[in-house]
C-alpha cells in the first residue's frame, strides 16, 4: 500500500500540464535522436543536459527519462528501414528487421518493435516499482566471477544455435574478441594490437564504428552486388487493417517478448552492462529457443521484438543502480548521474528517503513516457515508410552519408571513419561466406566487460580459476553455458536416431 500511495503522489507531479509537455516533447526528440546513426540516447541526453538547469530537477529528470526512452524506440528506426542501427542498443534488431523490410512488412516490423519496446518497458517499470530494493541487494551479489560466466553464457547461446556453422560461428566470435583487446591493457596500461602503429587505434575499435560498417556499408554492397544494379526497394502501404493485422501477428510472440523483457530488465541491473549486452542476449536465447532457429536472420518476428523488448527494459533496468547505489548501469545513466550531482541530489539509498518527491515523480514520468513514445512512434510509421518508396540510386548515398555521420560521431576521429569503411568491405566478403556477423558484434561489445571480470577474478585468486566453480551463480552460469554447448551434439543424436527409425 505504501508504494502505491508514492506512486500516486508521483503521477500528481508528473501528470502536472509542464511536466507532461516536456514528457511529450522529450519522447518526440529523443525518438528522432535514436534514430539518427551514430546519435543514441548517449549523445541525446549529453547534448541536452545543459538546458535542463533551466527547470526543478524533478522536471529535468522526467525530460531526460522521456529522450532515453525516446531514443531507445527510435534506434529501430533506421534499423529497420535503412539497415543501419540508430544506436548500439538497436543493432540486434537490425539483423530480422531489416530482411522484413526488404520483403515488403515494414509496416508489421515497425510496429512489432513499438509494441514489444511498450511491453518491456512496462514489465520493466512494474518490476523496477515493487523489486527496487531486493533487486539493487542481488545485484550487489554479483562479483567479477559472476560477470565473467554471465559473459560466457551469452557466447554460449550462439554455439548452441541451429542453421550455423559451428567453426563459422567460433571464427566469428574470435574475430570479435581480437577487436575487443585493441587499444591499452586494461592493467598495465601498455598498448597492444596497435596495427602499423596508427595513433587511432589506441582508444580502440568503436563499437559503433564496427556495427555501422557491418550493417550500413556492407549491407548496401550487399543489396547493390544481389539485384545487380537494378535495385528495388520492396514498397509497403500502411492502412489501419494492416496495423490491426501486424498487431495480432505480434500477439503470438508475447513469450519472446516477456523473455526479453525480463532478461533485459536483469542485464540491466548489472553495474555497467547496459541495454547493448541485453538486447544481443535477448536475440541469441530467442533464437535458441525458437523451433525453427534457421528462419533468424531472414525476417523471423521473434527476432524483432526479443531485442526491442530487451533495450527498453535493460534501459529502465539500468536506472535502478544509479538511483540506489549511485553507480551507473549503462553510459547513458552515467550523464544521468552527473547531472543528479549538478542538480544538488546525491543517488543512494536514502535518496528514496530524503527525496520522494524527485525518485516517484521519474518512476510515474516513466509510465507516461512509455505510452506517450509508443503513439508518436506509430504514428510516425507512415513517415517512415515513405522512405520506402525513395529509389535505391538516391537512398544509396544517403545511407552512405548517414554512415559516415554515424561512424565519425561518436570520437570526432576520421580514422574511426577510415576503420568502417574496411569494416564494411570485411562485413560484405564474410555474408558472401556465408559467415554470421551476430556473434562478432555480440564479441566486441561483450569482450571488454569480460576480460576485465576474468582478470580481477584471476588476481583475486593469484590465478587460480577455482574462484569461478566455488561460488554459486557463476556455477549455474557454467553449467548452463556448457549445455547450451553441448546442444548440437545433443541435436545430431536426435537427427541419427530419426534417421534409423526412418529406415527401419
Amino acid at each position: 500500500m505504501e508504494i502505491l500511495s508514492h506512486l500516486a503522489e508521483g503521477f500528481a507531479i508528473s501528470l502536472s500540464v509542464f511536466n507532461l509537455a516536456l514528457i511529450a516533447l522529450g519522447s518526440a526528440v529523443g525518438l528522432f535522436i535514436g534514430a539518427m546513426p551514430g546519435l543514441g540516447s548517449v549523445n541525446g541526453v549529453a547534448i541536452l543536459l545543459p538546458i535542463t538547469f533551466l527547470v526543478p530537477p524533478t522536471s529535468a529528470i522526467i525530460f531526460l527519462g522521456a529522450l532515453y526512452y525516446g531514443a531507445m524506440y527510435g534506434g529501430a528506426i533506421s534499423s529497420i528501414m535503412l539497415g543501419i542501427p540508430g544506436a548500439s542498443t538497436a543493432v540486434a534488431t537490425t539483423f530480422d528487421g531489416r530482411p522484413l523490410a526488404i520483403q515488403g512488412h515494414a509496416d508489421k516490423a515497425l510496429v512489432a518493435a513499438a509494441v514489444a519496446s511498450f511491453l518491456g518497458g512496462t514489465v520493466s517499470i512494474v518490476l523496477f516499482t515493487l523489486f527496487a530494493p531486493p533487486m539493487a541487494e542481488f545485484a550487489l551479489k554479483f562479483g567479477p566471477a559472476e560477470e565473467f560466466t554471465l559473459m560466457v553464457l551469452a557466447f554460449s547461446t550462439f554455439i548452441g544455435l541451429g542453421g550455423d556453422s559451428i567453426p563459422k560461428t567460433l571464427f566469428s566470435i574470435f574475430i570479435g574478441l581480437a577487436f575487443s583487446t585493441v587499444g591499452l591493457d586494461i592493467i598495465s596500461g601498455r598498448p597492444r594490437l596497435i596495427f602499423l602503429d596508427l595513433p587511432g587505434f589506441y582508444h580502440g575499435i568503436n563499437f559503433l564504428v564496427l556495427a555501422i560498417g557491418i550493417y550500413g556499408i556492407g549491407e548496401i554492397l550487399w543489396t547493390i552486388e544481389s539485384t545487380r544494379g537494378d535495385v528495388k526497394m520492396s514498397s509497403a502501404a500502411v492502412t489501419l487493417r494492416g496495423l490491426w493485422t501486424a498487431l495480432k501477428e505480434v500477439r503470438h510472440t508475447w513469450g519472446t517478448i516477456l523473455m526479453g523483457s525480463i532478461l533485459g530488465y536483469f542485464v540491466g541491473v548489472l553495474p555497467a552492462a547496459g541495454a547493448t549486452p541485453g538486447s544481443l542476449m535477448a536475440y541469441g536465447f530467442a533464437k535458441n529457443m525458437s523451433p525453427h532457429p534457421e528462419r533468424f536472420g531472414k525476417g523471423e518476428l521473434r527476432g524483432v521484438v526479443a531485442p526491442e523488448s530487451a533495450n527498453n527494459a535493460a534501459s529502465t533496468g539500468s536506472m535502478l543502480p544509479m538511483l540506489t547505489l549511485g553507480i551507473p548501469g549503462s553510459p547513458t545513466t552515467a550523464i544521468l548521474l552527473g547531472g543528479m550531482v549538478i542538480w544538488g541530489l546525491t543517488p543512494g539509498p536514502m535518496l528514496f528517503i530524503e527525496q520522494t518527491e524527485f525518485v516517484w515523480g521519474l518512476i510515474s514520468s516513466l509510465y507516461t513516457a512509455n505510452l506517450v513514445a509508443l503513439l508518436i512512434n506509430i504514428g510516425f510509421i507512415p513517415a517512415f515508410l515513405y522512405i520506402l518508396r525513395l529509389p535505391f540510386t538516391i537512398l544509396a548515398p544517403i545511407i552512405f552519408v548517414l554512415c559516415l555521420v554515424g561512424g565519425y560521431a561518436p570520437t570526432n576521429d576520421m580514422h574511426d571513419v577510415w576503420l568502417m569503411l574496411i569494416f564494411g568491405i570485411g562485413g560484405y566478403c564474410l555474408r558472401k561466406l556465408d559467415y554470421p556477423m551476430a556473434p562478432a558484434v555480440l564479441a566486441i561489445v561483450l569482450g571488454g566487460l569480460a576480460e576485465r571480470s576474468l582478470r580481477q577474478s584471476l588476481l583475486m585468486t593469484h590465478g587460480s580459476p577455482i574462484i569461478f566453480f566455488e561460488r554459486p551463480l557463476s556455477l549455474t552460469f557454467l553449467i548452463v553455458s556448457v549445455l547450451l554447448f553441448m546442444t548440437p551434439v545433443f541435436r545430431m543424436m536426435k537427427k541419427k536416431r530419426l534417421a534409423k527409425s526412418t529406415r527401419s
